[in-house]
């Protein structure tokens, strides 16, 4: 499906947007561990067993590049881009081998910007839940996003 880009004058608080999924596959919680983030835990299904994970877990890293991804991919298409400009994460749970992933997102705040007027700062939190629907990261991103040229 087609979607216009948004603008920071297209958006208001309590606009809401959900993703499409995306499986979360044993080899990859390893590839992405191997590369980026290799602690046993995350490596060896056997070696997390006696962590605090008690198997095998997605680095919550990989979980927030999944997150981007489902984002970018299937997400509200932002003008300009997912610009980010700061925020918070939290990993709630842990993501597992199988877990299908979808992120919901809502709009918490518009800023205009005092400065530039061509822009503002949008607030966006964004909850990244399994197929049981507990929430694995939440998101809180401040995002900067064009505003509609107005003729003068």
């Amino acid at each position: 499906m087609f979607q216009d880009p948004l603008y920071f004058d297209d958006l208001q608080a309590g606009d809401k947007f959900t993703t499409q999924c995306h499986e979360v596959r044993a080899d990859d919680i390893r590839r992405f561990a191997e590369e980026f983030d290799p602690q046993p835990f995350h490596l060896d299904d056997a070696a997390a067993r006696g962590t605090l994970f008690a198997g095998l877990a997605a680095s919550g890293w990989h979980t927030a590049s999944i997150t981007m991804r489902l984002l970018v991919t299937s997400g509200p298409k932002l003008a300009g881009g997912i610009v980010g400009a700061g925020g918070e994460l939290e990993w709630k749970v842990p993501t597992r081998p199988g877990d299908i992933l979808h992120v919901d997102s809502e709009v918490v705040e518009l800023i205009p910007s005092r400065s530039r007027p061509d822009r503002g700062m949008l607030v966006l939190r964004s909850r990244t839940l399994n197929q049981h629907g507990e929430v694995v990261q939440t998101l809180t991103a401040r995002l900067m996003l064009p505003r509609r040229a107005t003729a003068k």
